[in-house]
């Protein structure tokens, strides 16, 4: 099992939102049956069974063992990854696209960017799984008090130059054999329901 699957199937995508299904993907990050689901959801079996069978049509479950029962035989499942994430790659042509409005301090372009990581991140991670291969990363992840409004722009304004120079000095257009990478870079306000200054953020994010 995966720790983390990125789906980007419209069908499967419709699948996975329904609340039952839903849970039980979430029930299924341990191996269970069709019987032993039905006891912890509350449904029939059968009604079970039918959800089984569509998830692992659409490939969000797996069988892992077949158990003789009697004349029966019962199938134990398991969900193909712990988490999913939707691409927007599921939405077509609707998906959100950083190329219509390329403006780096507007919040919905943000979302286009990150959509774009989504959507081309869950496709490296794909091809590199199939090759059993490891996919180069980094990412980080930190936060940061601002003081003022001039402290943040002072600092989005180092920063940029700062990965400017970076990018400048390790990219080469001519090398032999070299790889593309993208660079994403993004400051926020922090979404902390219990922040005092939350309605101040609130506004901040909407301008």
């Amino acid at each position: 099992m995966h720790e983390l699957a990125v789906i980007d199937d419209p069908a499967a995508a419709g699948v996975s939102l329904d609340p039952v299904r839903a849970r039980l993907l979430a029930e299924l990050a341990e191996p269970g049956s069709a019987s032993s689901l039905a006891a912890k959801v509350g449904l029939p079996r059968q009604k079970i069974n039918y959800h089984l069978r569509t998830l692992e049509h659409h490939g969000l479950v797996e069988l892992v063992e077949e158990r003789r029962k009697g004349n029966m035989t019962e199938r134990i499942l398991q969900a193909t990854a712990s988490s999913y994430v939707i691409s927007p790659a599921a939405l077509g042509a609707v998906a959100p696209d950083p190329e219509r409005a390329p403006d780096r301090l507007s919040a919905r372009w943000l979302i286009a960017v990150a959509a774009r990581t989504v959507r081309e991140v869950g496709d490296l991670v794909r091809g590199a799984t199939t090759a059993g291969k490891r996919l180069a990363t980094f990412t980080i992840d930190g936060e940061v008090r601002f003081a003022s409004a001039s402290d943040r722009a002072a600092f989005a304004e180092e920063l940029a130059n700062a990965v400017t120079a970076l990018v400048s000095k390790y990219h080469d257009e001519t090398a032999p054999g070299g790889r593309p990478h993208r660079v994403v870079v993004a400051v926020h306000p922090s979404a902390r329901t219990d922040d005092p200054a939350r309605a101040d953020t609130t506004r901040e994010q909407t301008t």
